[in-house]
């Protein structure tokens, strides 16, 4: 039985498909819904410092819009929120905080190919998060298609 979703969300275009299967699930199982955005702080860190604070703006109006986005597509009550840390470790810990069942998340983010050099988000939380991760892969732009005629 699933109580308690958690999408985490880094606002990208990728992620829609994620949310989309996540809000079905939860809607299924009548779970509740927390979104959740990680402000990374390496990348605040790693800027000049003359525009560090900018940066963190931005980063943290970006969160809001993403965690806004799916309340948004939700047809109930959506919990958001906005933490800063490392992605993996604030994504599993925010897991335990409000006793999730299952996190979601897609496969591929803003950071793209650089996923090969660094590693994925998705693949660190399916490591090291306590509870299962439901991973959302986007489909290419004929999948859809394809999938419907299959």
């Amino acid at each position: 039985m699933i109580d308690t979703l958690v999408i985490a969300t880094d606002g990208s275009e990728s992620v829609g498909r994620a949310v989309d299967v996540a809000l079905d699930v939860a809607s299924r199982f009548d779970a509740s819904v927390h979104a959740l955005y990680v402000l990374e702080e390496s990348e605040v860190e790693s800027a000049p410092e003359a525009v560090r604070e900018e940066m963190h703006d931005a980063l943290e109006d970006r969160g809001e819009t993403a965690v806004g986005a799916v309340a948004d597509a939700a047809d109930g009550d959506v919990t958001t929120a906005v933490r800063e840390g490392r992605p993996p470790a604030e994504i599993s810990q925010y897991a335990r905080d409000v006793d999730a069942d299952v996190v979601a998340t897609g496969t591929r983010g803003r950071h793209g190919e650089n996923r090969f050099l660094i590693g994925s988000v998705a693949e660190r939380v399916v490591r090291t998060c306590p509870v299962p991760v439901l991973t959302v892969r986007q489909l290419e732009d004929g999948d859809d298609a394809e999938r419907a005629n299959a």
